[in-house]
């Protein structure tokens, strides 16, 4: 048996308890029951059954016994271990006072109303296109551009003459995923895109055919197959951003109102 075996031995040996309020005592020291509920509480433990419960007890109680015991070696170091509880004292208060003041700093009914207020911040304009895409690489030489130009102007000239955009997409398109789709690319986000085929998408009329114009990916021509409309992000989906904001800034308000109650002054260095 080694010596740290030893020692946990010898700790369960002291362990009796007591009083209906009293959870043991280790050499002689009380050990309440509340303490052991606000362990379980700080490590959010969930007791599954009275079992469980007691595997959870003797964990706790050697533990404090084993911490008793080692803070009386020799070579323990209790200068650097207040200095460390200390600090975990200090983290915790700010941490705790925080967790409770923002509880009753942002409500529900806060969060509602914000989200009722700036509804423009969470609502997204949409537009339903359809192109054709005739593609341009780097390092691509000036007789292939114009060839890629003539490509899609004779795809354009088609469409002026009356051929459906369907059938020109599936001809023309070297996008080819959409072209098997009549062109279609589905509904856009504004700004989502390339920031020219945006611009032009978000310009036009349903049913409307743009000329060829260019971007980075290529020349296309575009198709508005439904007018764009505003989608609003349901509160659901939003409200853990929004409660994330607001508690931020009333922890920042409060915060600086904290700081300015503070005087520090410095004696040395």
């Amino acid at each position: 048996m080694n010596k740290f075996i030893i020692v946990i031995a010898l700790i369960g040996l002291t362990v009796s308890c007591s009083s209906d309020n009293d959870l043991a005592k280790i050499n002689g020291e009380t050990i309440s029951k509340q303490q052991f509920e606000d362990y379980l509480e700080f490590k959010r433990i969930n007791v599954r059954d009275k079992k469980h419960r007691d595997a959870l007890v003797d964990q706790f109680l050697q533990n404090v016994a084993l911490s008793a015991v080692v803070s009386q070696q020799s070579d323990f170091d209790k200068n650097k271990a207040e200095a460390e509880i200390e600090e975990f004292r200090r983290q915790m208060n700010i941490s705790r006072y925080f967790e409770a003041y923002l509880k009753s700093a942002v409500t529900d009914q806060q969060i509602k109303n914000y989200y009722t207020a700036n509804e423009d911040k969470y609502s997204e304009q949409k537009v339903h296109v359809a192109h054709v895409l005739v593609r341009l690489a780097k390092g691509m030489s000036e007789t292939e551009r114009k060839a890629k130009l003539t490509h899609v102007n004779e795809a354009y000239s088609k469409l002026k003459a009356g051929e459906k955009f369907e059938k020109i997409a599936d001809d023309y398109s070297e996008d080819r995923v959409s072209a098997k789709k009549a062109g279609d690319l589905g509904w856009l986000k504004k700004g989502a895109v390339d920031p020219k085929f945006s611009e032009k998408i978000f310009s036009m009329k349903k049913d409307e055919v743009s000329e060829p114009f260019e971007t980075s990916f290529g020349f296309h021509i575009v198709k508005l197959v439904d007018d764009v409309k505003v989608v609003k992000k349901p509160f659901e989906a939003i409200k853990g951003d929004i409660r994330y904001q607001l508690r931020q800034q009333a922890k920042e308000a409060e915060l600086k109102k904290l700081k300015d109650t503070i005087t520090i002054k410095k004696v040395n260095g």
